[in-house]
């Protein structure tokens, strides 16, 4: 049985201009993630202090599989999003070197936290850090 940790902040992902700093009202949070490309930065922060003019996806609730060493197992992400697919829930996903995240909207938390209950899942508040 795969158990999935649900942490409590609502997190943002945000789209930057290729290049951009990160801009002091970016918050840490149980996640925060700077991704950048040829064409845009990605930041993944705490959603409180983020201005609404930034273009992205808010109010985002993360979930990781509690056992660090089952991130790292093949097939892992198919088996975390293939039930969210099939009932129609939208996610972004990041990996660290040892964990992957889901990160689901909280509108579709309760579809999200289903699907993965009745595919055999536990999901369970995340410990404290």
């Amino acid at each position: 049985m795969t158990v999935l940790h649900q942490f409590p902040e609502k997190l943002a992902v945000l789209r930057l201009a290729a290049g951009a700093d990160v801009p002091e009202w970016a918050e840490s949070s149980s996640l925060f993630s700077i991704t950048a490309s040829a064409t845009e930065t990605s930041l993944v922060c705490a959603g409180r202090s983020v201005p609404t003019k930034v273009p992205g996806d808010r109010g985002l609730i993360g979930f990781t599989v509690a056992d660090p060493g089952a991130s790292s197992t093949a097939g892992v992400l198919v088996e975390l999003l293939t039930p969210l697919a099939e009932d129609g829930v939208t996610v972004h996903t990041i990996t660290t070197f040892s964990t992957v995240w889901v990160l689901v909207s909280s509108t579709d938390l309760e579809r999200a936290t289903e699907a993965w209950r009745r595919r055999g899942f536990t999901v369970e508040p995340a410990p404290p850090a």
